[in-house]
């Protein structure tokens, strides 16, 4: 496993404010800042917190945060896998009627939406994880009490260039939709190997 440092990260978008603090990183969000293309609501929202680092297709890499902070309508963080301003995945736990959610928005020109509620999960440190096979992603989520849960198989099929680079980036992100206000200290920010099998777990570390 290779751990990431914060300061190896690009905003995508600063937040409010991003603070380290030994090994964990503080971020508060802006007040209405999402990402979101077009399906449903119409809207476009594409001023969300993500800190980026390349990321290919040799590596899975993993996000872990605490929910401390999640108490209002979308409050939302996890991983943000970004190939483009249109071609982009964000995976990680939004609140939603009072109740954790763990979901991905998969977004190629639009967006769509998965979600699961998980409120045995309140209060818990989460950790995400993407991991790319052939064309696809394999998102999973785990918290230090629940084992590794399969969330996601999505399209992302970005191939290697002339330069034997995908041009993809991965890493933590959060956004406040709603409010001000919301902070979320992220833990842990790795890059390790690729998954095996859909149908096998990954090593928990």
């Amino acid at each position: 496993m290779r751990f990431i440092e914060w300061q190896n990260g690009v905003w995508s978008h600063e937040p409010v404010s991003s603070v380290a603090l030994a090994d964990q990183l503080v971020a508060e969000a802006v007040e209405g800042s999402d990402y979101w293309q077009k399906t449903m609501y119409g809207f476009q929202h594409d001023n969300g917190h993500a800190l980026l680092a390349p990321w290919e297709r040799e590596e899975a890499m993993e996000v872990s945060f605490t929910l401390d902070g999640f108490t209002e309508l979308y409050d939302q963080a996890g991983i943000m896998l970004w190939h483009s301003e249109d071609q982009w995945i964000k995976a990680g736990i939004e609140l939603n009627d009072g109740v954790p959610h763990v979901g991905a928005v998969v977004t190629d020109g639009y967006s769509d939406w998965s979600l699961s509620p998980v409120p045995e999960w309140a209060g818990e440190e989460i950790t995400l994880r993407a991991s790319r096979m052939k064309d696809a992603v394999i998102l999973r989520a785990r918290t230090g009490n629940h084992p590794w849960r399969t969330i996601r198989v999505a399209r992302f099929p970005y191939e290697t260039g002339e330069t034997g680079k995908t041009g993809s980036q991965a890493g933590p992100f959060l956004c406040a939709p709603t409010r001000a206000g919301f902070q979320v200290t992220f833990t842990r920010w790795a890059a390790s190997a690729p998954d095996i099998d859909v149908h096998t777990d990954p090593p928990v570390r």
